[in-house]
């Protein structure tokens, strides 16, 4: 394969100009690539009330998930994520209007009727003074959260929960196909029950009402039976739940490492999460998931089963998780060096200031976009016309 320059400085070959893949079931990232991915954009976020980086990291893991989301039914729910951000700013705003702030602030909006409480509920208001500060810091503050979610819902929309799931270890096998066979058993229940209205309603038969509810639900539920019984079938000709004898010092030391490593995970992400545990958050985590990591590797020799075409790490996953991972430390870093830069005071009242570095920091983020395996375009009534 030859390349030539082009006037556009575009470089072609002779498949056309150089760009990611298209996904298929071999190359397709794994979901943990981008669930690490997200995390470190979330780990950013949490890590500054900066609304224009807060802005800046939405905007990242929004453009991500426009250009490399697929058609599959859980790449919907991005939409959601965003709403639900949106009416978590609102929900703050409205309690730091009504239930008071410690902010002292000197630019009264207005003033609500306020109740007077008891001795005992001393720090708490009802109604009084709304100032522009305590409005402003409710606003920062539920938009640190409302990105956080939206980083979240970034993860759904790009990864497959049940390629996830299933690369469970083997420790985990068990809550891993419970999950699966709970995941699918409400879509398959929801598509029952628009199959037999549909057909209700062809028969001119109603859909509505008590009788017409009574008279879907049994057939669904007979259904979803039917479809559980075949499932424990087949679970059990495949030798579902088979384990291997391990000795007892083994189950021990899995239980010490597992819940201690959980624990020590859960201690440094809350360090992580809060301003001031920055400094044993990082270590907390790593030591915690090494000690997981061993006592999942060891409650694995339980299992004996084999895993049908496992996920593969390849070069492109590993950008994809470690740009996220940059993110984050650089935003952490920053933390450490320049917090001003990160938190924009309130009182006094200032304008808040984009920093250039932890901003190209966050840039990083698009990594996804450019690396990742790009999702099939379908081809539409409209598109032969287009060629």
């Amino acid at each position: 394969m030859t390349a030539a320059p082009t006037g556009g400085g575009a470089l072609l070959t002779r498949r056309g100009p150089l760009r990611a893949p298209e996904a298929t079931r071999s190359n397709a990232l794994p979901a943990g690539a981008w669930w690490l991915w997200a995390l470190g954009l979330a780990t950013a976020a949490s890590r500054t009330t900066n609304p224009l980086l807060l802005g800046l990291l939405v905007g990242v893991a929004g453009y991500v998930v426009a250009v490399r989301r697929t058609d599959a039914p859980w790449a919907r729910s991005y939409g959601t994520f965003v709403r639900i951000g949106l009416f978590v700013i609102g929900v703050r705003l409205v309690f730091s209007a009504f239930l008071g702030s410690p902010i002292p602030g000197t630019h009264v909006l207005f003033t609500l009727p306020e109740v007077p409480l008891p001795d005992w509920a001393q720090g708490i208001r009802l109604g009084g003074r709304v100032s522009v500060e305590q409005l402003v810091f409710a606003l920062y503050d539920g938009a640190k959260l409302a990105a956080l979610l939206i980083c979240v819902g970034a993860a759904n929309s790009l990864a497959n929960p049940a390629r996830l799931l299933k690369s469970l270890p083997g420790a985990l096998y068990e809550a891993g196909v419970a999950v699966v066979v709970a995941m699918t058993f409400a879509p398959n229940m929801v598509a029952d029950v628009l199959r037999l209205r549909t057909a209700r309603r062809l028969r001119g038969r109603p859909t509505g009402g008590i009788k017409a509810v009574l008279q879907i639900g049994l057939p669904v539920l007979e259904g979803a039976l039917e479809r559980s019984v075949a499932l424990a079938a087949s679970m059990d000709a495949r030798g579902y739940g088979r384990t291997a004898q391990v000795p007892r010092a083994v189950r021990h030391t899995t239980n010490v490492l597992t819940l201690g490593g959980l624990l020590g995970v859960c201690a440094g992400t809350y360090g992580l999460l809060a301003a001031q545990g920055a400094v044993y958050g990082l270590p907390l985590v790593v030591v915690g998931l090494v000690a997981a990591m061993a006592g999942l590797r060891l409650g694995g020799a339980r299992s004996v089963r084999t895993r049908y075409r496992p996920d593969r790490w390849g070069a492109r996953a590993w950008l994809v998780a470690g740009s996220g991972v940059v993110v984050a430390v650089s935003m952490i870093w920053a933390g450490a060096v320049d917090g001003e830069a990160l938190h924009p005071g309130v009182v006094p009242l200032v304008a808040p200031v984009l920093p250039l570095w932890p901003a190209a920091a966050v840039l990083i983020g698009l990594a996804p976009a450019v690396v990742a395996p790009a999702p099939p375009v379908v081809a539409g009534p409209r598109s032969k016309e287009v060629r």
